[in-house]
């Protein structure tokens, strides 16, 4: 009996022995190979320096076209909503009262006229009088007196005229720019009035335009402070260009440039005032209209950029991972700049060298050893866009 369980035993005993090999290491049980990832490394490169602000767009002239006598309106001479050139008429006033104010004081000025005329007389005739001792010199400077005062007279009705013909001449209304006449505000038959500074019409000059907005006094002192620095570099006797995005996303054709910059922060909303300036050819930019204005300020010489899909965001903090020495993984905070063409402009966090992951980030974890792989990346997956024209 045994003799015949000794072999029972053995291959157990070999069968556990074999179990236990499996462990161990060989061809089917070895270690896994470290995970495979793609990296990008950093190089120093100029990079814009855009600022997005939102903006609101003016007309670069307006003209409030008000009633500069009293008086019923008789007619609308223009076409709403038209182009109207300079000193074109708009609106048209009853004449008929400054007409007959005119008329009086030009009555008035040839009665004086004649007065001055006979005073005139009188003295010319008491030179020679006088001068024959026959009539006193106290009649012949009355008679001066009194050419005097008619003279001046004459002067006053002559200014009278002036006034009146000016009141009549105010009838007719015409516009002292040209541009886009607005909306009546009167109808004929209204009654407009001097004290009240009636309000007729405006018109409108929006080629060029203005755009203006706001920049914050904080984000203005670290521009300032980085152009001290020379970590911006703006080059002397250039104006900023000015790009805007329209409130459909698309970008307007026309580049415009940055023409006003005031020296005193609103104390309401601590901003400074900036406004730019644009051709509008087509009249595709209307006063009112909301825009998104991006200035390029200046340059980062030694900008760094990272695509986005190797950023981790979270409330608190946004991080990458580098593979630094031996290949071993490292997560690293970073301070981001503006996002723009799928890429994060980096202000702090990173240097010239530093290898980020860009591809399988997710697989690995720090303190991990990973094998970098240079096989080009799938469709979707690109290298950063053009880094000239990134911002920050």
């Amino acid at each position: 009996m045994s003799y015949r369980r000794v072999p029972g035993r053995l291959l157990h005993i070999l069968a556990v022995l074999l179990l236990g090999g499996c462990g161990g290491e060989g061809p089917g049980g070895g270690a896994p190979p470290p995970p495979e990832v793609r990296v990008l490394t950093l190089e120093a490169q100029p990079i814009s320096n855009i600022i997005e602000l939102p903006g609101r767009v003016h007309a670069v002239r307006t003209a409030e076209i008000r009633a500069r006598v009293d008086g019923i309106i008789q007619r609308r001479l223009y076409r709403e909503g038209s182009y109207v050139e300079e000193g074109a008429e708009l609106f048209a006033i009853d004449p008929r009262e400054m007409q007959a104010s005119l008329s009086a004081v030009k009555a008035a000025l040839e009665r004086a006229e004649a007065t001055a005329a006979n005073a005139a007389q009188d003295v010319k005739r008491y030179q020679g009088l006088v001068a024959e001792q026959a009539i006193s010199q106290q009649e012949y400077d009355a008679a001066m007196a009194r050419l005097r005062t008619a003279e001046a007279d004459v002067s006053q009705a002559r200014a009278q005229v002036d006034s009146a013909q000016l009141n009549l001449d105010y009838t007719t209304v015409s516009t002292p720019i040209a541009g886009r006449a607005g909306r009546a505000q009167v109808s004929e038959g209204a009654l407009v009035s001097v004290a009240n500074a009636t309000l007729l019409t405006t018109v409108e000059q929006y080629d060029p335009v203005y755009v203006n907005f706001s920049q914050s006094s904080s984000e203005l002192l670290s521009f300032r402070y980085q152009f001290a620095s020379g970590a911006l570099d703006f080059p002397q006797g250039t104006r900023m260009t000015v790009r805007l995005t329209l409130e459909d996303g698309s970008e307007y054709k026309q580049s415009g440039h940055l023409d006003f910059f005031a020296m005193t922060i609103d104390q309401s909303t601590g901003t400074v005032a900036l406004r730019a300036e644009f051709p509008n050819p087509d009249q595709l930019l209307l006063p009112g209209q909301f825009v998104n204005a991006r200035i390029e300020a200046g340059t980062r010489p030694d900008g760094l950029m990272i695509p986005q899909r190797a950023v981790n965001l979270t409330a608190q903090e946004a991080t990458v991972m580098i593979v630094g020495e031996d290949d071993i993984v490292a997560a690293r905070a970073v301070e981001l700049g503006k996002q723009r063409g799928g890429n994060w402009v980096i202000r702090k966090g990173l240097s010239p060298g530093d290898r980020v992951i860009i591809d399988g980030a997710q697989k690995v974890r720090p303190g991990q050893s990973v094998r970098i792989v240079t096989d080009p990346p799938s469709a979707g997956q690109g290298e950063p866009t053009d880094p000239a024209r990134a911002e920050s």
